[in-house]
């Protein structure tokens, strides 16, 4: 009877403990299957706050971005050799675009000016044949004064003007019956509008060919020269960079 009761006893132990390792291993189960499921859940979590993290602030830049590049400063690339020797083909430069007054989105007005365009200011500006296109000449005349081409030197409201800043490439001088290239006018030009020419007289298709540029087609004042190139990227002008426009 005792044998018969150790073996009983022996049993239910043993049957014991197999119910308690069971429940032991079925707990570990239950634990790494939450470790298994939950840690990807969380990565998951992770990587969406990072990626909205990361979009905020792509969106974000992308807008000051725009806002800077609409009412503030515009890079631009000289394309033509039109404004030698001040400005080079291959320099880039930064247009101030607020003083002249931001302009509205979607009507040709400008408001909050700072100040008026006035002599030898650089400016870009839209062509008037042509809106879509840019162009960055000189001004030489504001609205109402009057312009004239006298032998290449250009006289405002009858004095001749001091113009250090002109390159001429040719010996010739052409009569105004034949071209307004060095001999036009006198023109007086209208308010709110300026009188543009290019620094190389020779070679800038200007105001002396096509008229005058309206006040709100004017983009901003070029200011600084950024960078500059001659060609290609690999040959860049260091000495031109930084440079101030004038």
């Amino acid at each position: 009877m005792e044998k018969m009761e150790d073996q009983n006893k022996a049993v239910e132990m043993e049957a014991g403990q197999d119910d308690l390792d069971t429940s032991y291993e079925g707990g570990e189960a239950t634990g790494a299957e939450a470790g298994r499921t939950g840690a990807p859940a969380l990565s998951q979590k992770n990587w969406k706050s990072t990626f909205k993290e990361y979009a905020e602030a792509i969106i974000t830049a992308i807008i000051l971005a725009l806002i800077i590049r609409a009412f503030v400063v515009q890079a631009f690339k000289i394309p033509s050799g039109s404004m030698l020797e001040t400005l080079q083909v291959g320099d880039h430069l930064l247009v101030n675009k607020f003083l002249y007054g931001l302009d509205l989105p979607f009507a040709d007005k400008k408001i909050f000016a700072m100040s008026a365009p006035e002599r030898g200011d650089i400016v870009v500006f839209k062509y008037p044949e042509d809106p879509r296109r840019d162009f960055i000449k000189r001004v030489i005349a504001i609205g109402g004064e009057t312009i004239e081409g006298r032998q290449r030197l250009i006289h405002v409201d009858g004095r001749p003007i001091p113009e250090p800043y002109v390159k001429h490439t040719e010996t010739t001088i052409l009569p105004g019956d034949v071209s307004k290239r060095d001999n036009f006018g006198p023109i007086r030009v209208p308010e709110g509008k300026v009188f543009v020419m290019g620094d190389n007289r020779e070679n800038s298709h200007d105001s002396r060919f096509w008229g005058f540029v309206d006040l709100e087609a004017i983009r901003g004042k070029a200011f600084i020269i950024y960078w500059s190139q001659d060609g290609g990227i690999l040959h860049p002008r260091w000495r031109r960079m930084g440079d101030l426009i004038h």
